[in-house]
């Protein structure tokens, strides 16, 4: 739910959700004699209960909003297309790799990254998501990106890049670049 925290609906549920706690707290400090000796005793019940009302519509109310809707859906049909195309240009094509990390760099054309999350969508904005070897490893609002070797195992290895939506939804079809690399380790 909170992946980065970056759409307005999961900046809200973040804030409810440590308001929640914040709440809760201070109750409960109270009702235990730990802090707070000037808030009445019935209060602190109240703020309690409050506290965990709103925590756990912190946690429960974003899924709501964030279903699926005709706009942002991710069945087949449903999602917009882009002209965007997108391509790695380094690291290129069977290039070993030595280090700790690879600095990924990429070419957007008839697209830009914007670097806000929105259920809004334009087939020609949106920012990118970077996998290697299936996993996403970054979801980056610009065109360059370090990626973090320490730990992958030496041998082949797949980076992908794709440009997605604002919503974080794929285009239909995907905006996509593949680069296959070796690596010796991470040193």
């Amino acid at each position: 739910m909170l992946a980065h925290a970056g759409m307005p609906d999961e900046q809200v549920a973040l804030f409810l959700v440590v308001a929640g706690l914040w709440l809760g707290w201070a109750g409960l400090s109270r009702i235990r004699g730990r802090g707070f000796p000037r808030l009445p005793l019935a209060s602190a019940w109240v703020l309690s209960g409050l506290g965990a009302v709103i925590m756990v519509a912190g946690l429960i109310l974003p899924r709501q909003f964030m279903r699926p809707n005709a706009a942002s859906a991710t069945s087949v049909g449903a999602r917009p297309s882009s002209t965007a195309a997108l391509t790695i240009r380094q690291p290129t094509e069977g290039e070993d790799i030595r280090g700790a990390h690879v600095e990924v760099v990429m070419e957007l054309t008839g697209g830009r990254v914007i670097d806000t999350a929105t259920t809004t969508i334009t087939p020609d904005t949106g920012h990118i998501h970077l996998s290697l070897d299936g996993k996403v490893v970054s979801m980056t609002y610009g065109v360059v990106q370090l990626v973090d070797l320490t730990g992958v195992a030496p041998g082949s290895h797949t980076l992908r890049a794709e440009f997605v939506a604002a919503d974080h939804g794929p285009f239909d079809p995907r905006v996509l670049s593949i680069v296959r690399f070796t690596t010796g380790g991470a040193t």
